[in-house]
């Protein structure tokens, strides 16, 4: 053969493969204006939050069962008509995907769309709910006078990177048809109470991928332009990426791009829980799940659900925010049959914590979308609603714990009384998690532990430590950025009580950069 021809059968062969590459992703452009009736409005909404609640549901029992490990497809998953029904009452904590929304939503109802971040934080933070993780943490920094946006900052909140607002940022989308840039301004003001840098992202990614569904049922533009407020250069961003290019390399196989995620981007650096094991919060890590599900689910309400779920760690908020983003593009009326009668039979219950019901959300929230359609340039007269669609911005970059990586991790399981917690090591930072305890059994007290905490012979500050598991602290101390080398950390307990033990679970040291493995061969 020739060179000549060759040379121009291999050219032409490898424009027509990156033409049918290029051709996976369908490519749309994104509207100015939208035009749709009130009652397909009122759909999508119900749809999303509906979709929002089955969701959860549905996960509810597998949540952090499979930690590291999908779901294989011959465990069934349970699910009938009086299901959601049975968890309000038995595992009303399950549902802190809603109720935490809910509470946002009663402040915007109360205080109007303007309401200032100290007015969300300071609801949340006495409501009498259970909460975790960064929510918590952020509860116990409000309540002890570190206001948002400090409460979520990561060199005050060691969970600044895990889900919590991710799972709560569903409300700022629902509210915001079309309108990207002005759910991601709600977010700032929202999402910074709890989170920064990729648990921040993680709720704006969300927003945005509600807020894109009121106008297109195209996944691949829906999750773009959810995307294209996070920067590029955040590991959250990188995280997403990926996983839609393994989507384009696997397109049928869920359960490779899954493998490959794990592969690359799963070592937990923040959440001091997730440190050394395969228990993973982080939001960038749940989110790719997410988009795993809405990508592989091909907008099957089942499917979406079922494969997000499948994915495994937090498996009831993940099938939530896929179930809600679908149910948008669907509408409630296009939600199967099947899934509806569990629904139906709670609209009508409050939630638990919460004074609302689905369908004062539902009405809610519809009163609030064309709120903010008309604050934005859109129309609303009779039955019909003209939306104009925003361009998404770029968000300012944020990123926690830089500098910091975790090169220790030691299991104590150890009750303190008289005797302080004495620890040696080296590094930038250290994490101690524990909590009280109580020696006589008694589920409500008021009691707080108080220690005194010194760094290199240094008092630091002074923790307290409540009993109540509503407002506790979720760890007992932690310190970043030190000077990198040889400390010292010691608690004290001022007001030792004999009913009560401090109990060490375990801790984290950080230093200024990744350890080494041992490799006794060299």
């Amino acid at each position: 053969m020739e060179k000549k021809p060759y040379i121009l059968f291999l050219l032409s062969t490898l424009i027509l493969f990156a033409s049918c590459k290029m051709n996976t992703r369908q490519v749309e452009l994104s509207p100015d204006t939208v035009i749709m009736s009130a009652k397909v409005l009122k759909d999508k909404i119900k749809g999303g939050w509906a979709g929002q609640t089955i969701g959860c549901t549905y996960g509810g029992p597998t949540e952090f069962q499979f930690k590291g490990s999908m779901i294989q497809d011959d465990q069934p998953i349970v699910w009938y008509d009086d299901y959601i029904r049975e968890l309000f009452v038995s595992d009303p904590g399950l549902f802190d995907d809603v109720y935490m929304d809910l509470s946002f939503i009663e402040v915007i109802e109360k205080y109007g769309i303007i309401a200032p971040a100290d007015s969300f934080a300071e609801t949340f933070a006495h409501a009498p709910y259970k909460l975790w993780h960064a929510n918590q943490a952020a509860r116990y920094n409000i309540l002890n006078g570190i206001k948002p946006p400090a409460s979520g900052y990561w060199m005050n909140n060691p969970h600044a990177d895990d889900i919590d607002f991710q799972i709560e940022a569903d409300f700022a989308g629902m509210m915001s048809p079309g309108l990207i840039n002005t759910a991601s301004e709600i977010c700032d003001k929202t999402g910074h109470i709890t989170n920064y840098g990729d648990g921040w992202y993680g709720g704006v990614f969300v927003a945005g991928m509600y807020a894109t569904a009121f106008y297109s049922d195209n996944m691949d533009f829906i999750i773009e332009q959810g995307l294209k407020p996070i920067p590029e250069k955040s590991k959250f961003y990188k995280s997403i990426r990926d996983v839609i290019n393994w989507h384009t390399q696997f397109p049928t196989d869920w359960k490779q791009c899954w493998f490959e995620f794990q592969k690359k981007h799963t070592s937990e650096k923040g959440c001091p829980e997730g440190v050394f094991n395969s228990f993973n919060i982080d939001a960038s890590v749940n989110a790719a799940y997410v988009v795993i599900g809405l990508l592989y689910g091909n907008k099957d309400f089942f499917q979406t659900m079922d494969i997000a779920t499948r994915c495994g760690e937090d498996s009831d908020c993940n099938p939530a925010t896929a179930g809600g983003i679908l149910g948008v593009i669907l509408g409630y009326d296009k939600i199967p049959p099947f899934w509806k009668p569990a629904v139906e039979r709670v609209q009508d219950l409050k939630f638990p914590y919460s004074n609302l019901t689905l369908n004062h959300v539902y009405a809610l929230s519809y009163k609030h979308a064309i709120e903010q359609i008309v604050n934005n340039g859109g129309k609303f007269k009779e039955d019909s609603i003209e939306m104009k669609i925003q361009k998404p911005e770029t968000l300012r970059f944020e990123q926690s714990f830089e500098g910091m990586y975790p090169v220790k991790q030691l299991l104590v399981r150890k009750d303190f009384l008289e005797e302080p917690i004495k620890i040696d090591f080296i590094g930038n930072g250290i994490v101690v998690l524990g909590n009280v305890k109580s020696l006589c059994g008694v589920e409500k007290s008021d009691f707080i532990a108080v220690l005194d905490v010194y760094i290199d012979d240094l008092k630091v500050e002074q923790v307290k430590m409540p009993y109540d598991y509503i407002v506790r602290k979720y760890d007992i101390f932690s310190k970043y950025m030190l000077p990198n080398g040889d400390h010292k950390l010691e608690i004290r307990w001022v007001n030792q009580n004999p009913d009560f033990r401090i109990t060490m679970k375990s801790y984290v040291i950080y230093a200024d950069s990744p350890v080494k493995p041992l490799n006794p061969y060299y």
